[in-house]
């Protein structure tokens, strides 16, 4: 299913999200893409991060980024999915 974020907060949700969904721990999604257990945790408390970390990440997660021209929803509207 795709999914929408607008903001670090959204995104970081939905990276959360998709580790729990895979039945991986924080450490061992920080194994796979050979980073520390607190880096994964910064990713997913919206903290600021590398743009590689954070595509290193969705690769592990076996997600892609996608960018196209933003729908008309507003961000309340899409974090109100959550």
């Amino acid at each position: 299913m795709e999914q929408i974020a607008r903001t670090a907060k959204q995104l970081a949700n939905l990276l959360r999200q998709r580790r729990t969904e895979l039945g991986l721990t924080q450490a061992e999604l920080a194994s796979r893409i050979a980073l520390r257990q607190s880096t994964v945790s910064a990713l997913e408390t919206s903290a600021n991060v590398r743009t590689a970390t954070l595509l290193s990440s969705l690769a592990a997660l076996d997600l892609e980024m996608v960018i196209r021209p933003r729908t008309k929803a507003s961000a309340k509207d899409i974090e109100a999915l959550f």
